[in-house]
């Protein structure tokens, strides 16, 4: 009984992953696991839903690159990435609903760690906001984006 005590409590205490934001436009998620472990598990989430990459955004590196140029001095991340990819059976239900639904392709998937909470790791996804009658493929299209992250953090 002491072991499985002491296993819940490791489980909860060590591995953290939750949803901290959502609203309209982006859903927000945390987890205390390092930046290259989230990075390769989301990379590997999203192979495992049969589709590839398409563009890697080395977000950080371009900002901490043009800040100086700018004159910006306040990095917003430590480290920031993001993988674009698309699907096509998503993509063309949205298309079928309105040809203008071709913007939201590819989506995207941040993830980054703020200079001020370095102990933890954001992922962030923009919900999609197509156009016509569209409700119900924007449903799945969050769905789908929600599985990854949550993949990517051990959620199954």
């Amino acid at each position: 009984m002491k072991n499985l005590l002491f296993l819940l409590i490791f489980f909860v205490f060590v591995v953290q992953a939750e949803l901290v934001s959502e609203n309209n436009l982006i859903a927000t998620y945390r987890s205390n696991e390092s930046f290259e472990t989230i990075k390769e598990n989301l990379q590997q989430a999203i192979t495992n839903k049969g589709l590839i990459i398409s563009g890697t955004l080395h977000v950080s590196d371009m900002l901490n690159r043009t800040a100086k140029d700018l004159n910006i001095t306040k990095n917003a991340y430590q480290k920031a990435e993001a993988f674009e990819f698309c699907s096509a059976m998503l993509s063309h239900k949205m298309i079928q609903v309105n040809p203008l639904n071709l913007t939201a392709c590819p989506f995207t998937i941040a993830f980054f760690v703020k200079p001020e909470e370095n102990q933890y790791v954001y992922l962030a996804f923009r919900k999609p906001q197509l156009a016509g009658e569209s409700k119900e493929i924007s449903q799945e299209i969050n769905a789908f984006l929600h599985s990854i992250v949550k993949e990517a953090m051990g959620e199954f």
